[in-house]
């Protein structure tokens, strides 16, 4: 147990890890010379093990391997001094492997498309420019050309791109439209004279922009226009489109500009693309789904623009699952600071003996921390889960398409939970720290700044949530990607809501402890976790068909925008607790995985906050709805404190298990550790 006033004194072990991965091609043995040893908690070691998932052994590997000064950057640099040092950062990150597992074997990856999203996770651990950089020309740029081009695009531009030789860049947002791709204005026109297209930005609101990587580096982009054939519109597609000359000045046609400095991301040279009749090769389309034949006529084993459309943009779940693996990421570094400094920074005297308390003891403090630590362990859970789905689907022989559209809309929504979780957390975090918290120097103002546009990149996070409510109305039985106002409403006639809950909570673990709880009394389940379960599932099914009976009156209404528009609070909070249920599920199946049986407790305890706190936050509902009585609501909220004390002595333990090195975190008043010691002598 710790002593108040003390951090935790656990018993600490060395972290060895064994670095023999498999590694894609780029990777050099000299990337494996590198040794990190960590010390930690018992507790610590033992929950990163537990939290580890499939992919545990390549997350230690990278904890073990590479070395901080690849993690942190510092946060006085300039920006052109920023965007240097995220470029040879990117460089030397390709070594140690976190660059090629996504990309077939033929062209020197690993085809491990979970282990690439794991990738994006770890150096999502460090400096989060390097991350970024990383992630449009590997994951965006590489997954578009991997995704959508053909073998010969494959063999002609993967090579390159995992080396980074050519670097590219993915040109889909425009001045005028960001989440509304249907109606980019773009085109990209097919000219049976030359057998070229052409790619041209016919007004200022089709100009390319936030393109990360094309102010400054980006040699090719991936664009994204409408696909014009003998004057037919056929939709978006994608075209490779060289933007610089090898002497890195913008190619005939193509005017590049920067969008200059951000709100964060300083590393990240985000810039414009205009393009003015620019012309590339045929095959420079990327045609998996669909192309133009060698007699100049459009063929698709799509016959539908919509259905190709839709399966063309189902390719992109890989990023919003590495967006939301990336935010929970940015969350446990935050926290791991933030606790860190609560268990030893001193604030006023304790009555009677006059010895100062540290912050982490006051219980207001540890109630803005422990519970955002619950949920930070929660969403791990939830991350590993659907990028482990992610990789099961890729390996499937056949397309489970229910399966694939089901994983989208998880993708979707954890995207749109964890980055507003982040940004949440980051600002409690900043401000538990006080004015140190606000130097730049220890990490949490530069974090902050950085994660705050993940929140809109990678889909807007109001945008994915409709976009869940739409796969629950449908029974994933719908394309995906669709927010036409008409085809929402028209679900919601034949709604599929409650069998929706029902067969996505049907894990026999859960229906078991929910069964379980039932035939208990109400004052004997407050900890139980059927009862969380139960409380859970129960609002989703509530919120879900209620929406659907609002939206089914409306179904034969003229004006569906306005049907659907007036319900659009519903459509919202329909999502999130689905993405709540699903959460706790995840974080309770977690759990089960583990062998350990301290640790386990410790766990379960993590758990029961995580419920018990969200039933908090959300008690009005569930008063108003007759879910809980405003006496169990109290009840609640004496049980989370009650929960957090429990919690306070393991709390170095947990912030260790969130699996981000001290190293790594950026944060200089975690190095001078003395500081914080009331009457200590420095100098």
């Amino acid at each position: 147990m710790t002593t108040h006033g003390q951090p935790d004194t656990q018993t600490r072990t060395d972290v060895h890890v064994d670095t023999d991965l498999p590694m894609p091609a780029p990777a050099t043995r000299a990337a494996t010379t590198v040794s990190t040893t960590e010390q930690l908690t018992v507790l610590g070691a033992s929950l990163r093990a537990s939290t580890g998932g499939r992919y545990g052994q390549v997350r230690d590997h990278v904890r073990a391997t590479v070395p901080a000064e690849l993690m942190v950057r510092d946060p006085a640099m300039t920006v052109p001094e920023a965007r240097e040092w995220t470029r040879r950062t990117v460089r030397e990150l390709v070594g140690h492997g976190l660059a090629g597992s996504g990309f077939p074997v033929a062209q020197g990856g690993l085809d491990d498309v979970g282990r690439s999203c794991v990738d994006f996770e770890m150096t999502a651990h460090g400096d989060l420019s390097a991350t970024v950089k990383s992630a449009v020309h590997f994951g965006l740029f590489g997954g578009a050309v991997t995704s959508l081009g053909t073998t010969w695009h494959h063999e002609t531009f993967l090579p390159e791109t995992i080396t980074l030789e050519r670097v590219g860049c993915y040109a889909m947002t425009e001045f005028g439209h960001g989440s509304d791709v249907a109606s980019l204005e773009t085109t990209i026109t097919y000219d049976p004279d030359t057998d070229e297209l052409v790619v041209h930005s016919p007004t200022a609101s089709s100009v390319k922009t936030y393109i990360g990587a094309a102010a400054e580096d980006a040699q090719i982009a991936a664009v994204y226009g409408q696909l014009v054939v003998d004057g037919t519109g056929h939709g978006v597609h994608v075209a490779l489109v060289p933007v610089r000359d090898e002497d890195g000045q913008p190619v005939t046609g193509v005017t590049l500009g920067d969008n200059g400095a951000k709100g964060g991301l300083a590393g990240v040279d985000n810039g414009w693309i205009r393009f003015n009749q620019v012309r590339v090769p045929r095959r420079m389309l990327l045609d998996r789904f669909g192309g133009i034949d060698d007699e100049g006529r459009y063929v698709s084993e799509i016959d539908s623009d919509s259905r190709r459309f839709f399966t063309m943009l189902g390719t992109l779940v890989r990023g919003r699952v590495c967006v939301a693996a990336g935010a929970a990421v940015a969350s446990r570094k935050g926290l791991s600071v933030a606790t860190r400094y609560a268990l030893r920074r001193h604030q006023f005297t304790r009555p009677g003996d006059g010895t100062e308390v540290v912050l982490l003891d006051y219980l207001a403090h540890q109630r803005k921390l422990l519970p955002a630590i619950a949920t930070a362990y929660a969403h791990t859970f939830a991350v590993n889960e659907v990028v482990e789905r992610l990789q099961e689907l890729h390996e499937q022989p056949g397309k489970d398409q229910v399966a694939q559209r089901e994983v989208e809309t998880r993708a979707a929504g954890l995207k749109a939970l964890t980055t507003r979780f982040a940004n949440d957390t980051l600002q409690v975090c900043r401000e538990a720290c006080g004015g140190a918290g606000y130097l730049a120097e220890n990490g949490l103002t530069v974090l902050r700044g950085d994660a705050d546009v993940f929140a809109t990149f990678e889909g807007d996070n109001t945008v994915l949530l409709q976009l869940v409510a739409k796969g629950l109305l449908s029974g994933y039985k719908e394309m995906f990607g669709d927010l036409d106002t008409r085809g929402m409403v028209q679900f919601a006639a034949r709604s599929f809501g409650g069998q929706v809950v029902e067969a996505t909570s049907a894990r026999p673990l859960v229906s078991r402890l929910i069964a379980a709880a039932a035939r208990r009394s109400e004052a004997d389940t407050l900890l139980e976790r059927g009862w969380h379960l139960s409380m859970f599932v129960d609002r989703e099914r509530h919120v879900l068909e209620t929406l659907a009976t609002r939206l089914r009156r409306g179904a034969k209404d003229e004006d569906s925008f306005r049907v659907f528009n007036d319900a659009q609070d519903h459509v919202l909070l329909a999502a999130r607790t689905h993405m709540d249920r699903v959460v706790l599920e995840a974080f309770v199946t977690g759990i089960e995985e583990c062998g350990d049986p301290q640790t386990r407790d410790v766990l379960e305890r993590l758990c029961t906050l995580y419920a018990l706190s969200s039933i908090e936050a959300d008690s009005g509902w569930f008063q108003q709805h007759n879910r809980m009585s405003a006496g169990r609501s109290k009840v609640v909220t004496a049980q989370v404190n009650r929960l957090c004390g429990e919690l306070r002595p393991h709390a170095l333990g947990l912030v260790e298990g969130l699996g981000v090195p001290e190293a790594w975190l950026g944060s200089q008043m975690l190095v001078d550790a003395e500081r914080w010691t009331p009457g200590a002598t420095v100098g």
